[in-house]
């Protein structure tokens, strides 16, 4: 059995991405506060692709129980996807240190925690993938979202750093930046249409890019450009805007 472990489950990306990968063969374990949430998805997934699933309760937070969590898996995974986010928010962010924490913790700290038990693991084993989510909002810090953005910066960066270390024994590093998603997170947000994928679109995006052994990829490949030009921008000028 082939099981790849999906940490944030309860994301719509990550249902995406099982889907995706129980689509393709896949057992999977998914790992999240409340496993019972995804009780409907399990069946589905086992009634529609023959699917083992196991749910896992994990809190990213809680770094003093991740060694533990990975030593009980059972086989251990081929695949690691960190799917944990929390956008937050960023007024708050600015005058209570809890939110700040919080938007940190889930979106760098505890994704570090977790991968670096993982990472030591596939490096022994020479195999494996390793796939996170970071965001496009990581490449330049702006005033409406930047505690989010420099979490995610921050993400990117490691990423890249283990994947450096890790290319040498075989296992690859996925960093995934999808640009506006239609989701849970972001319902409340007047997103642009062609900018925003849907989250079955970006689960397949992921899936081809790790099949072909791909570093980082935009899943809407205009936002390569969008943010290219964005980081362009001088920041005596880029200062002044508001975008």
């Amino acid at each position: 059995m082939s099981y790849v472990l999906i940490l944030g489950a309860n994301s719509d990306i990550a249902q995406s991405l099982a889907r995706e990968y129980a689509e393709n063969d896949y057992d999977l374990y998914l790992a999240l506060r409340n496993p019972i949430r995804l009780d409907t998805l399990v069946s589905d997934l086992a009634v529609r692709y023959g699917t083992t699933v196991q749910t896992l309760d994990f809190d990213i937070c809680d770094y003093e129980s991740h060694q533990k969590f990975y030593e009980n898996l059972n086989p251990k995974p081929v695949g690691v996807i960190c799917a944990a986010g929390y956008l937050g928010d960023q007024k708050k962010a600015e005058i209570d240190f809890v939110e700040t924490g919080k938007i940190i913790d889930t979106n760098f700290t505890g994704c570090v925690s977790i991968l670096n038990i993982i990472a030591s693991d596939f490096e022994k084993r020479k195999n494996g993938f390793i796939i996170a989510i970071s965001s496009v909002a990581g490449d330049r810090g702006r005033k409406s979202n930047f505690t989010y953005g420099s979490a995610k910066a921050a993400l990117t960066a490691y990423l890249s750093g283990l994947r450096n270390r890790l290319h040498g024994v075989g296992v690859q590093v996925l960093t995934v930046k999808p640009g506006f998603v239609d989701t849970q997170m972001t319902k409340d947000m007047d997103l642009p249409k062609k900018l925003t994928a849907q989250p079955d679109k970006v689960a397949k995006a992921i899936f081809i890019a790790q099949r072909k052994g791909k570093d980082m990829i935009y899943c809407k490949a205009m936002w390569r450009y969008i943010m290219l030009i964005i980081k362009m921008i001088p920041e005596f000028q880029f200062k002044k805007m508001s975008i």
